[in-house]
């Protein structure tokens, strides 16, 4: 598969409503491009693709929004919206936030989110000019899986945070 049909699979995949199975993820982001941490600095919104993993539906659970970028020492993976609908980096859900750094997955260096208390990495790869394909990945997890396989689109405009006016 080359990257133009990776992007069209990925949006094939994106919208569709039923159950997807990992190794068809997998063979897209085999052909999508790496990323360097600077590149995905900002706000993020999130998705996740339906797999049947164990963390599916999660984060919609947490009224999950997206991650933030502010620098690679400063990465908030887990946006939340709290009652009044203003969003929050959910610390405890996430036990603290991450940094962004280059590690190699599957062959490959790409921006990866490394969590301050978890150990989970989050690898990226660029769909497009503001889509990112993500697969989290964990110590314990076999090399072939499972892994958790989700999305991030560049927020246009951030929403206001919790303590700023709307």
């Amino acid at each position: 598969m080359n990257a133009l049909d990776a992007r069209a699979r990925f949006r094939e995949l994106r919208e569709g409503d039923g159950l997807i199975e990992p190794g068809e993820l997998d063979a897209v982001w085999a052909a999508l491009d790496t990323v360097r941490p600077q590149d995905v600095l900002g706000e993020w919104k999130g998705g996740e693709f339906r797999t049947g993993h164990p963390l599916e539906g999660v984060p919609a659970e947490a009224d999950w929004y997206g991650k933030t970028f502010a620098s690679v020492h400063d990465a908030k993976p887990l946006m939340c919206r709290n009652a009044a609908g203003e969003l929050y980096s959910n610390l405890e859900l996430g036990q603290g936030e991450a940094s962004l750094w280059t590690v190699e997955f599957r062959g490959e260096s790409t921006a990866t989110m490394v969590y301050d208390g978890r150990p989970v990495f989050d690898h990226f790869k660029r769909v497009d000019g503001t889509t990112l394909m993500g697969i989290m990945n964990a110590k314990g997890v076999p090399a072939d899986g499972p892994f958790y396989y989700f999305f991030l689109e560049r927020a246009s405009e951030a929403p206001p945070a919790a303590g700023e006016g709307a």
